[in-house]
Order: structure tokens, then C-alpha cells, then sequence
């Protein structure tokens, strides 16, 4: 019997020399000459499984054992030495299934598994003792290694020489540390249900693996399921607790790959990059519930598809993401866009800005129980929404120092990190959709933008586009939003009395015919889809038409411009006319960005910079209404107030009666009550005091 078993042994070592000698010649070439420095050995589940189905089988099953196996292989055939056994990792990778983290049961328990998501929080890379040597206090004779496992702290109880049960002495010289680390692991947003809390598995990490991630990051773990008892006050505990054993890691990041397209999938989305309405489909697909509002739809859906990000020679980073901001009265269905956005999104997160900390929205260093009392990073909303959208409702509402978190997430996309002695960069390619509320209630059309969104121009320049939803009555607009929103109610009413009640007078059909108004175009499953094909296989380039065509409308913009009027666009806009280009011949599955969607995005731009930048006494465009909160004509105004207090000051320098500086300002034709509004803000900000009443003085 003993010898059937060794014989089954030496069969299985065979067969690991044989696929070793076969497909990893050159690999463990490589690990003979570079060890210590290279200490794993990877091979690739699937080959396993095609040279012996049985041996990939093992390795699920018995994974403990295939490993002990491949490394006594290892060293039957002379590639390692006797000595060096243990500290060969062999690692596999590229397992057919995975596991969701929520499916994980008993009896995946010392099982090798495969899970994927994204890592939420790591601890920093510490030793940890795989091997102690004691010293024996009375007879000072080393004992032999003894084994240390994952958790408890194993001591011998005496000394195997003198037998005395004498204090024992680690020798940290003589013991084996590997490098530890814990991380954990929550699932994938986009693979979850609305409303479903995400999971998340604890990970330990060891040897050469450790570092190598940072929280957000997408990754697959492939590892050992093990279990640990739970212990409540000294006292053992029935439930277990499970963790994985690392044993490798894939950093899965292609984009949208686990958005899965099938072959029939791939050939509706053909079908439809060819229809000639594809344009007016898609807008159609976004929140068909809410009525209208299609320019807003139809921007809402190029930031669905996106530009390029583009990596310099240089290694600088133009960003692809759109970033879009919808100001609006209440009541016009702003945060019900953003949650239909993060719904269709292939990867979406939504967050309310008043609930939101700048912890919550980039990333914080918490301690906390899982890195035992250390410090560990933790991945907030705008990390794990890497590669996707953003969705940030209430933005005017968000705490001032919180919001300053957004500045470098947005150009940069990049987080950094500088909290309790930890220094890290998290990724955060993300676009941003924000939605914010006017201060005053309402918008003013004649009010700058600047004043009524209580957003500072620094973060309001970084948007792309800035759409002003307004609630103005219309007869004819306003009968058609009721009769929208009624028929969306009482087709809602008809479903669930049919639902509930079932009533015989009522067909399927006839629901289904109530039902087109408030239907998508596109199912949203297929749409998500799409944009994620569109994402992978699209990437567009400028014909010389559609080049033209942007330089020539940025060129009129800026040609608004001389000494006397104001700035009407900076370089940002025009970034912003390419990546909403590319989003626009993305759309269509194009290659190339034609003169058509070169049109589409200036229609769209102008929509945005008319709303948000025109000034209607001058009937011109002033992007300073936005980029920096004053407008050239407050410019204008306040160097004429302060050059009549000097010029009325005369030799008593920078002081002046109030009234006198009003009379001569008003003479170059500004209103006085504007130019008594502007000498109020003057003391206001400190510009200038009133030492007795009546009278200015500049400091």
C-alpha cells in the first residue's frame, strides 16, 4: 500500500518535470541565476490544464500539497538546492473562474480560489516570522526551527535538550521574516444590484508580492481560502472568521473587461452604430422619464463615451475625461439625471455633496482594527470610481476645505496622499458630473455665475461644460411637461395595479403602448454595453476638416478680444472642443472625427458658453465671468474708483470725500449705484478704510 502510494507520488512529480521541463525552461533559468532576488515561479493555470487535466484539478482541490510537490520537483531535478526549498514561491495565475466575493461558502474553505475587485484599504509592508530559533536560558543551546503560521505566536514549552520548562529566548539573527502585508479587498460597484451594500474579504499578502497595489486598484486574487476561529474573551468560538492566502496577483486593468459583450451583443451594437438616428437614440435613452433637456442629454451622453487620455513622451498626462457641471432651480430633476448617469455608467458612483468629507471623496488614513492599531489607507467615492463617472450631487453644499479636494482630482487625475507617515499617489481617471443649486433659490440670468453658485472659480474653470438648467413659464413647454409626467404616472399606476390587482380589461400590450413615451430607445443594459465596446475598440483621430473647423471657432472667440474688451476664451475650451470631438465620433464607433461632430460640439459649446459666460450689456462673450469670479467691466471699474481717489487726494495722498469720488466716476459713464456697490466691497475686502464718515482711503 505504502508503495502504491509513493509510486502515485513520484507518478505526479514526473508529470510537474515534464510541463516544467516543457513550457518554463527559460523561467526557471531565470530563477536559478537571479535567486535570491527573484524568488517566485509563475505558471499559467490553463497550460496546467491543457497538459493534465488532473493536475489542474489537484491544484484546486489540494492546493497545499501541488505546491509542496511543484517545489520538491524543483529540487529532484536540480534546479534548487535542498536548502533554498522553502523560500521558492511557485505561483499560479489565469484561473477560468472566479468567485464573487459574496458566493464564498464553507466549502470553498482550503480551496485555492480566484476573486476579483477593487482593494479599499492596505497596511503598510511589515517582517513577520516564518521561522523562530529559541535559545534555551539554561543550557544556551539553539533549538531547532520552529514553524510559525498565519496568527498565533507558537513557543516551544521546554527545552528539547535539558527538558527543563526554562524561559525561552527568540534569536532574531537566526529566524527566517518575510515581508507581510494585509489587504482588503470589497467587490466591484458595477457588478452589483441597486441598493446591495458591497462586500469585502480580508487578504494576506507575503513575500514579493507586498507593495505592489495601491487602494482603487482593479485586481483579480488568486489564493488559498483559509479559516481562523473566532475567540470572544479568552473563550473559543464556534464561527470562524475566513481570509485568503495570497498567492498571486493580476492588476486587471483593461478598461470596462468586465463588462461582458457577447457574439449577439456585438452584433446589435454593429446594427446600431449604423442607423442613421443613432444620434438622437442615444440622447433619448438618458432619463426618458424627465422631459426635454436635450442639449443637456446629449452632453450627458458624449461624457458617457469620453475622449482620450494621452500619455507625452514627456510623461505628462492629457486627460479624456469630460468634466460637466448642471446649475439649476429646484425641482428640474438634476439629481435624477445623475442617478440615471451612474446607472448606465459601466462604472458609476454616486455621492451627495452634503454627506460628502474630503476623506470620503479622495482617500484617508484610518486606524482602525484590520491593520492591528496601524495606520491604512482607505479608497474613497472618486478612487473607486477610476475609469468611470463621478457623479457629486450638491456640490454648492460640500464644506469649503473638502471641496478643495476635487481641484487636483480633476486636472491631474491623481490623488495624493500625505497623512499619519503616509505618502502615496492614488489614480483617479474619473469624470465628474456635479450638480449645484443657485444660492439665492433661483437663477438670475443677469447676475454673474460666479456669484450665485457658491463654487470658487478655481474649480468652476475646470469644467468642461457648465449648463444652467432654468424653471422660467412657458405655456406651451409647461403643458407638455405635464402631460409627460402625468402619462409617466399613470402608465407607473396601470403597472402596479396589473401587478397587484390583476384586471381582466387590461392587456399586456396596451400597457406596453403607455408605456413608449417614458421607454429608452436603447435598453440600458444594451447601452452600457455599447458604451463599453466604444470605450475598448474606438479610438478616434482628427481629419484636417474637423481641425479647421475647432481652430477657426477658437480663433472668432478669442479674436472677440482686444486690449479693450475682455477675454472671451482660454486654451482650456478648446481642450475641451477635442475631448467632447473625440466623445462624438466615438459615439458612432468612427475612427476619425469628421467635420459633423466638429459642428455637434461647437453647437454644444456655445450653447454652454452663452448660458455661463455672455455678458448681455455688452452683448459679448467674457470667460472671466467664470475663471475668475470678476468680470472685465468690475475690472474697469474699480482701477477708475481707485485713480479718482488719488487724482481728488492730490498731496493728502490716497484720501478722498466718498460723494466727490461717485461724482467723477459717474461723469465716465458708470452707474453711481454701481460705483457706491463697488466702494463698499473696496472697504469690504480691505482695499481701502473710512477712517471718519464720508470719507475713502486707500491702503
Amino acid at each position: 500500500m505504502a508503495r502504491a502510494r509513493g509510486e502515485a507520488v513520484s507518478d505526479i512529480r514526473e508529470e510537474w518535470a515534464g510541463l516544467l521541463k516543457r513550457h518554463y525552461r527559460k523561467q526557471i533559468g531565470e530563477l536559478e541565476r537571479e535567486f535570491p532576488h527573484r524568488r517566485s515561479l509563475y505558471l499559467d493555470y490553463r497550460q496546467v490544464e491543457r497538459f493534465s487535466p488532473h493536475l489542474a484539478d489537484e491544484l484546486l482541490a489540494t492546493p497545499g500539497k501541488v505546491l509542496e510537490d511543484v517545489r520538491d520537483t524543483l529540487v529532484a531535478v536540480g534546479k534548487v538546492r535542498e536548502g533554498e526549498r522553502d523560500r521558492i514561491n511557485i505561483r499560479f495565475t489565469n484561473l477560468p473562474r472566479r468567485v464573487a466575493i459574496r458566493d464564498i461558502r464553507a466549502e470553498h474553505i482550503n480551496r485555492f480560489v480566484s476573486v476579483e475587485g477593487i482593494i479599499r484599504k492596505i497596511t503598510e509592508v511589515r517582517p513577520r516570522i516564518v521561522e523562530a530559533v529559541f535559545s534555551c536560558q539554561s543550557c544556551h543551546r539553539l533549538l531547532p526551527p520552529e514553524p510559525q503560521g498565519f496568527g498565533r505566536y507558537q513557543e516551544p514549552d521546554q527545552c528539547p535538550y535539558c527538558e527543563r520548562k526554562t524561559k525561552l529566548s527568540l534569536i532574531p539573527s537566526r529566524s527566517r521574516f518575510v515581508d507581510s502585508q494585509k489587504i482588503r479587498i470589497q467587490e466591484s460597484p458595477e457588478g452589483l444590484r441597486g441598493g446591495e451594500q458591497p462586500q469585502s474579504l480580508d487578504v494576506d499578502v507575503t513575500d514579493d508580492l507586498t507593495g505592489n497595489v495601491a487602494p482603487g486598484d482593479r485586481v483579480v486574487l488568486n489564493g488559498i481560502l483559509r479559516s481562523t476561529q473566532r475567540e470572544v474573551r479568552g473563550m473559543k468560538h464556534t464561527l470562524f472568521d475566513i481570509h485568503l492566502e495570497c498567492n498571486s496577483i493580476e492588476i486587471a486593468e483593461k478598461e470596462f473587461e468586465e463588462v461582458e459583450i457577447a457574439e449577439q451583443d456585438e452584433e446589435a451594437i454593429r446594427a446600431l452604430a449604423s442607423d442613421p438616428n443613432l444620434n438622437r437614440k442615444i440622447v433619448n435613452s438618458i432619463a426618458p422619464t424627465i422631459y426635454g433637456n436635450e442639449e443637456v442629454k446629449e452632453a450627458i451622453a458624449l461624457q458617457l463615451f469620453g475622449g482620450i487620455a494621452k500619455e507625452m513622451p514627456d510623461s505628462s498626462h492629457l486627460r479624456g475625461d469630460i468634466h460637466m457641471l448642471l446649475v439649476g432651480d429646484p425641482g428640474i430633476a438634476k439629481s435624477q439625471l445623475l442617478r440615471y448617469v451612474v446607472k448606465i455608467s459601466p462604472r458609476g458612483i454616486y455621492t451627495s455633496g452634503k454627506s460628502a468629507t474630503s476623506a470620503g471623496l479622495t482617500a484617508t488614513a484610518v486606524k482602525d482594527e484590520f491593520g492591528d492599531g496601524r495606520w491604512t489607507l482607505e479608497a474613497g467615492a472618486l478612487v473607486l470610481a477610476d475609469m468611470g463617472i463621478a457623479a457629486v450631487d450638491e456640490l454648492d453644499k460640500m464644506q469649503k476645505e473638502d471641496r478643495s479636494a476635487l481641484h487636483e482630482a480633476m486636472e491631474q487625475q491623481s490623488i495624493s496622499i500625505a497623512k499619519a507617515g503616509i505618502t502615496a499617489t492614488l489614480k483617479s481617471r474619473c469624470a465628474l458630473l456635479g450638480a449645484a443649486n443657485p444660492k439665492m433659490g433661483r437663477f438670475d440670468q443677469w447676475a454673474p455665475i460666479g456669484e450665485q453658485i457658491n463654487l470658487p472659480p478655481s474649480l468652476l474653470s475646470r469644467f468642461d461644460l457648465i449648463f444652467v438648467m432654468t424653471d422660467q413659464p412657458a405655456q406651451e413647454r409647461d403643458e407638455a411637461i405635464a402631460e409627460h409626467i402625468l402619462k409617466a404616472h399613470s402608465v407607473g399606476e396601470l403597472m402596479v395595479r396589473q401587478e397587484r390587482m390583476p384586471t381582466a380589461g387590461i392587456t399586456q400590450e396596451q400597457i406596453k403602448k403607455e408605456l413608449a413615451p417614458v421607454m429608452p430607445d436603447i435598453e440600458p443594459s444594451l447601452l452600457r454595453k455599447y458604451i463599453a465596446y466604444a470605450k475598448r475598440n474606438s479610438f478616434p483621430i482628427l481629419t484636417p476638416d474637423a481641425k479647421r473647423a475647432l481652430v477657426e471657432y477658437y480663433l472668432r472667440l478669442r479674436g472677440l478680444a482686444d486690449p479693450s474688451k475682455p477675454v472671451p476664451v482660454t486654451a482650456r475650451q478648446l481642450e475641451a472642443l477635442v475631448r467632447l470631438a473625440e466623445a462624438s465620433a466615438r459615439m458612432r464607433l468612427s475612427q476619425f472625427i469628421e467635420i459633423s461632430d466638429a459642428e455637434r460640439v461647437i453647437r454644444i459649446v456655445d450653447a454652454c458658453l452663452r448660458q455661463i459666460a455672455y455678458d448681455p450689456k455688452s452683448g459679448i462673450f467674457d470667460i472671466d465671468k467664470i475663471a475668475t469670479g470678476i468680470t472685465k467691466q468690475t475690472r474697469d471699474l474699480i482701477r477708475t474708483i481707485k485713480e479718482a481717489i488719488r487724482s481728488i487726494g492730490g498731496d493728502s495722498g490716497n484720501r478722498a470725500p466718498i460723494e466727490k469720488v461717485v461724482e467723477t466716476v459717474a461723469s465716465q459713464g458708470f452707474e453711481k449705484d454701481k460705483v457706491r456697490r463697488q466702494i463698499e466691497e473696496l472697504i469690504r475686502h480691505g482695499e481701502a478704510i473710512e477712517p471718519r464718515h464720508g470719507i475713502i482711503q486707500l491702503i
